[in-house]
């Protein structure tokens, strides 16, 4: 990897994120009530032309009368309307948190441990999970490729980093899923000696979650951050 001074170091976003909505809770219904809107400005239009006029085309052509068209208007916006408020309320709030605990690698000895929660009241899923490794010096480029769990553990142990003894990394394959109103305990998403810590700038991971709606939500946690404290405790 290239080097590069460390107040170059591209810091990731660390906030969740809707990356994509669901096409038939969402889009199907808006889609519906956009063309309801254009056909009663169609029989608006219609309406206010001549007798004369109405007997030939295009003003002859009359798609649904305009009081049943006024009806289904007013469904389609309610059901928009619904759709958004009960999204709004079943949207998961991805949250993570890291703290030191002995004895998860070594015995007695020190580990930072990540975990990830689901603060929303409803089940969400995971999507997808991939991880983004970063060793000491080197460049933080928003362009690098994300990798699997599995090719992140490899991509460690090459760097000379023990699994299981420097580090230990969860993966959450798809359809895992993440309670929500469980109180603020967290799932293990990693723990990293005070090894690892020397050896690795950042180690970030990439949830995307999908509510009971279908609509997608992403959040980039880098599992480092905060560990640099200067109460952070050193083993004996």
């Amino acid at each position: 990897m290239s080097q590069a001074p460390q107040n170059d170091v591209h810091v990731l976003s660390d906030t969740q994120r809707r990356i994509r909505r669901s096409a038939l809770l969402f889009t199907a219904p808006l889609l519906l009530l956009l063309l309801l809107t254009a056909m009663l400005c169609w029989e608006t239009i219609r309406i206010n032309v001549s007798a004369g006029a109405r007997t030939e085309w295009p003003w002859r052509l009359q798609m649904i009368d305009a009081e049943a068209l006024g009806s289904l208007l007013a469904v389609a916006a309610g059901a928009v309307l619904a759709r958004a408020q009960f999204a709004r309320v079943t949207r998961p709030y991805i949250g993570w948190r890291g703290s030191w605990v002995k004895g998860l690698l070594r015995p007695g000895a020190p580990a930072w441990r990540v975990g990830i929660l689901n603060g929303g009241q409803h089940l969400a899923v995971v999507d997808s999970w991939h991880c983004r490794v970063v060793l000491k010096g080197a460049v933080d480029s928003p362009d690098a490729q994300w990798a699997s769990v599995h090719d992140t553990v490899a991509e460690l142990t090459g760097a000379g980093l023990v699994a299981e003894d420097d580090f230990r990394l969860i993966g959450f394959g798809a359809g895992f899923p993440l309670v929500g109103g469980g109180g603020h305990e967290t799932v293990l998403m990693g723990a990293f000696s005070e090894r690892f810590i020397e050896r690795v700038q950042s180690l970030y991971v990439r949830a995307r979650i999908t509510d009971v709606v279908g609509d997608t939500h992403e959040r980039t946690m880098d599992c480092m951050k905060g560990l640099r404290a200067p109460a952070a405790p050193r083993s004996a």
